[in-house]
């Protein structure tokens, strides 16, 4: 079964990008905290900021917390298919863990 994941470039971070998700157009923001070892994204819709610092956390939906109708339709979810992992970590996001797309969660 093929799955869609948000290619993360950890060699550019911090950096920004557009990404299409439910035929809506976003920009993330991907920002990594060398000292804790975790990634934070920031979501905007229409130069608007929608979410600041998100922490990319293993297995948690990310906006969960704050989602409302401004929000993408698939959910982004934070996962390693294999089940070896169990965080995310500069050394396995993209290499293991992906921050994979949801449509029926």
């Amino acid at each position: 079964m093929d799955f869609e994941y948000i290619e993360i470039e950890k060699e550019l971070i911090p950096y920004r990008f557009e990404i299409e998700l439910g035929a809506e157009l976003f920009e993330m923001e991907i920002n990594y905290n060398l000292m804790h070892d975790f990634f934070t994204i920031d979501l905007y819709k229409d130069n608007e900021v929608l979410v600041y610092g998100e922490k990319i956390t293993y297995g948690v939906p990310l906006f969960a917390e704050v989602y409302d109708s401004r929000f993408p339709g698939p959910t982004i979810v934070p996962i390693d298919e294999s089940g070896q992992e169990q965080r995310v970590t500069f050394e396995n996001l993209n290499e293991t863990v992906f921050l994979r797309l949801v449509n029926d969660l």
